[in-house]
């Protein structure tokens, strides 16, 4: 089994625009994957959440999404708590 790439959104952003090109050019959703190696699948992901993103805004959305999940797991921890310490009042 092969390990998984780690596309930075610079390189995903900049591959979504050599497909473009190549779409232009004629070639086919299959063939433009082929050439920039990566799954059809792969490119309709991208092409949905990086379509039409600068590099900075691609760059601000990440930083965006690791936010949110480290503020996710805080509220969890949080309620965890929250949860015990009800627990210990009620006197269970």
């Amino acid at each position: 089994m092969s390990a998984k790439k780690h596309h930075t959104p610079e390189s995903i952003i900049r591959k979504l625009r050599q497909a473009e090109v190549m779409m232009h050019e004629g070639k086919t959703i299959s063939e433009v994957c082929r050439s920039l190696g990566i799954a059809d699948a792969t490119y309709y992901k991208w092409r949905k959440e990086y379509g039409g993103l600068q590099v900075s805004q691609a760059k601000r959305l990440k930083e965006l999404e690791r936010e949110n999940k480290h503020l996710q797991k805080a509220v969890a921890n949080l309620t965890v708590d929250k949860l015990i310490l009800q627990d210990v009042v009620q006197g269970k």
